[in-house]
């Protein structure tokens, strides 16, 4: 007897999957011919524009993505002078790289310029040749991807604002501590990042000789990825080990420098399982139960 074929995932629960890994706003998705420095050739993908960045999947059916690309600092896209049959075909001109792309026809290359001029330049483009009810859809985008900046220019801001708020989410008040720190091993914090994406990206940790700290990062560059730093209590103030070592007076402040240093891409994870949830009176409690769902995952 032949073993049965794994079943397909439905298009929702794709879409869910890949909302989880990006944890960007999908904008617009097709077919692309891509074709980066370091390609031989050009490349067939499945592709989303989510927020600033471009996502290039196997196919439609793809969950994990294959590459991406950061398009939030395009300095111009260019069509090219050779004509093809029924497609399109324009370089994005970036700091570090020009990337060339083909669609499978004229129309949806003018989608595919309209929606990533509209992202980078934060305006609906002019320049391109789109039907009434698309421009509509670029207008939609614009307001979308503008909330979105904004949210994420706020992100610095909030989280300093965390070090005058009441101490009702602190461990106690003799130790006040961030809302990301927990209890947890090098292991269990890589865990808890991977399986809840959509919670943050940052977490504050006891180092493993239990006098210092550690941060834990999930970070996206071409494929998700994660990090570990070390935070040394010297004193009264604490120094990040980087390449060159900052050293600033609280952990409020090392969890605001990566932060900022990140332009808000690295969040502090701040999980809760139910409404009640962050609001018992310690985070200990909290992360008792982060640590015990994560467990019986």
């Amino acid at each position: 007897m032949m073993a049965k074929k794994p079943p397909k995932p439905a298009p929702r629960k794709i879409f869910q999957e890949r909302l989880k890994i990006t944890a960007l706003p999908l904008y617009f998705e097709g077919f692309l011919l891509v074709k980066r420095p370091e390609y031989q050739e050009f490349k067939h993908y499945w592709t989303e524009l989510r927020g600033t960045t471009l996502f290039f999947y196997t196919d439609k059916k793809s969950t994990t993505y294959l590459d991406r690309l950061d398009i939030i600092d395009l300095t111009r896209l260019t069509d090219q002078n050779k004509t093809e049959m029924n497609c399109a075909r324009f370089t994005l001109v970036l700091p570090k790289e020009e990337v060339q792309l083909k669609t499978e026809n004229a129309e949806s290359g003018e989608e595919w310029k309209g929606f990533i001029l509209t992202v980078t330049e934060l305006s609906v483009p002019q320049r391109v040749s789109l039907l009434p009810g698309q421009v509509i859809r670029l207008h939609e985008v614009l307001e979308r991807e503008k909330k979105r900046r904004i949210e994420t220019e706020r992100l610095p801001n909030l989280y300093a604002e965390k070090e005058k708020e009441t101490f009702e989410d602190y461990v106690d008040v003799l130790n006040p501590m961030p809302a990301c720190f927990y209890t947890v091993s090098r292991k269990e914090a890589t865990e808890m990042l991977e399986k809840n994406p959509l919670s943050g990206n940052m977490i504050l940790r006891p180092g493993s000789d239990s006098r210092n700290y550690s941060i834990t990062i999930r970070q996206e560059t071409n494929m998700p990825r994660i990090k570990h730093y070390k935070v040394m209590s010297i004193g009264s103030n604490y120094t990040i080990e980087l390449e060159k070592p900052v050293t600033l007076p609280n952990l409020f402040s090392v969890i605001d420098y990566f932060v900022k240093e990140t332009r808000g891409h690295l969040r502090p994870f701040i999980y809760s399982a139910d409404e009640n949830f962050g609001q018992e009176s310690k985070t200990e409690g909290r992360r008792e139960r982060l640590v015990k769902n994560l467990h019986s995952a």
